[in-house]
């Protein structure tokens, strides 16, 4: 009974809004937390390795949040297909938007509801980048060592093409972000007229705060700010705490 009416509820429209509500808040979560996590690299390498070791040494709790995040970005997805395929289907001549909302919106905030589904998809190809890049190691030409979390990412984003990508990449993110999570209290039904003037701004400014630190990696990267103290040529690059058949397999490789 309880199953029946989960599937019955996930079927309505206020049911299909919620799970993209719930699913965009868990994905909103991981990010904030990445991003955070992410800024260690101006700690230096032995600080940066460690904490993606100590993430690495719970191989459990890490494969359960892998699992969560996919439930939420599949769950995510399909929902908001659901929607543009729904009302794609029972538009009859030219859309047009005469909803009361849409009035009192900025450009910005207007202009980030209105390219959403793109900005959703592009965002999707970030992350399949993001990480065939950094998790699986497999971009073609990209530097990458198993373990090396700081030398990965710093070598990574020192290719221009690489860094302009995620500064991009990110600002999307921004405004996806930013319209997402002030959407999510009108699909979870908790607007309201006193709340309104503070949601905006706020969503605006923690999607602000994630762009700038995700997108001042890639800057801090490429000038040298950040890994300043890895050579050029990730060839030449042999740390001390690494076994001379390592730094020569890896030597040989690059």
């Amino acid at each position: 009974m309880a199953v029946a009416k989960a599937l019955s509820f996930t079927q309505t429209s206020i049911g299909q809004k919620t799970l993209v509500a719930v699913s965009g808040l868990v994905l909103y979560g991981f990010v904030f937390g990445h991003a955070l996590g992410n800024l260690q690299v101006f700690l230096g390498r032995e600080t940066f390795n460690e904490y993606a070791a100590f993430l690495h040494s719970m191989p459990h709790a890490l494969w359960l949040a892998r699992g969560v995040l996919l439930l939420a970005l599949v769950t995510h997805v399909t929902m908001v297909a659901r929607f543009l395929i729904k009302a794609k289907s029972g538009r009859k001549g030219r859309y047009k938007i005469d909803a009361p909302i849409a009035k009192d919106q900025s450009i910005l905030h207007r202009f980030a509801r209105q390219t959403m589904p793109i900005t959703g998809l592009l965002i999707f190809a970030y992350i399949a980048f993001h990480l065939v890049h950094l998790t699986i190691g497999e971009a073609p030409s990209l530097f990458f060592h198993r373990g090396w979390a700081y030398e990965n990412l710093v070598y990574g984003m020192r290719v221009p093409w690489v860094a302009g990508f995620y500064i991009f990449a990110n600002l999307l993110l921004g405004m996806h972000l930013f319209h997402g999570s002030h959407a999510v209290f009108q699909s979870l039904g908790l607007r309201h007229p006193n709340w309104d003037r503070f949601s905006r701004p706020s969503a605006l400014g923690v999607a602000a705060l994630v762009v700038a630190t995700n997108v001042i990696i890639p800057i801090a990267c490429v000038s040298r700010i950040a890994g300043g103290e890895l050579p050029d040529d990730p060839a030449t690059y042999q740390p001390a705490d690494a076994s001379d058949g390592a730094s020569s397999a890896l030597a040989h490789e690059h």
